[in-house]
């Protein structure tokens, strides 16, 4: 590969692919401890590579490879938590859940992540940057060029759908 160029083509990423996925997968399943996701997280680090394709400095693959693949082991790892979070606030006090518990769970965990797809791109972006990444309005608004007035305005109405479209059986 060229060193002085910008951009890689097919050839490069396959090349790329072929040289750095295995490490990238172990990296992450080294953090997470779950091989599935630690593939999953893997495949999606070069989906986002590709898409960066052009803008792509040969020299600094590797460690945009590893960035990549951290930030998005980091948003599952926020997601697990805020899972966690929910599932123990509302547990019953027993140390064993009941199957109806743990059915009722998966049909909310089922029912918010449907939810969430149905929100405006717009709406869904500011309702997780908040939620699972625990960004203020004002950093939101700097990291998407928006006013906090904008931000405020998406997520009243990212919550207020939210709110309609998911029956809580608590």
């Amino acid at each position: 590969m060229d060193i002085q160029r910008t951009g890689i083509d097919e050839i490069d990423f396959d090349q790329i692919f072929k040289q750095w996925y295995g490490a990238i997968r172990n990296f992450v399943y080294y953090k997470i401890g779950d091989v599935t996701k630690a593939e999953d997280i893997a495949q999606d680090t070069f989906l986002k590579l590709w898409e960066k394709r052009d803008t792509i400095k040969t020299e600094t693959v590797k460690s945009l490879l590893y960035t990549i693949a951290n930030n998005l082991t980091i948003n599952v790892i926020e997601h697990n938590n805020v899972t966690f979070k929910f599932e123990n606030k509302y547990k019953p006090d027993t140390k064993h859940p009941s199957p109806e518990y743990d059915m009722e769970m998966k049909e909310f965990d089922q029912r918010l992540q449907q939810v969430l797809g149905q929100l405006d791109e717009k709406q869904r972006t500011v309702f997780l940057m908040n939620r699972i990444d625990e960004m203020t309005y004002n950093e939101i608004a700097q990291s998407l060029g928006l006013t906090v007035k904008a931000i405020e305005k998406r997520m009243e109405k990212a919550l207020s759908y939210l709110r309609k479209n998911i029956a809580v059986k608590i």
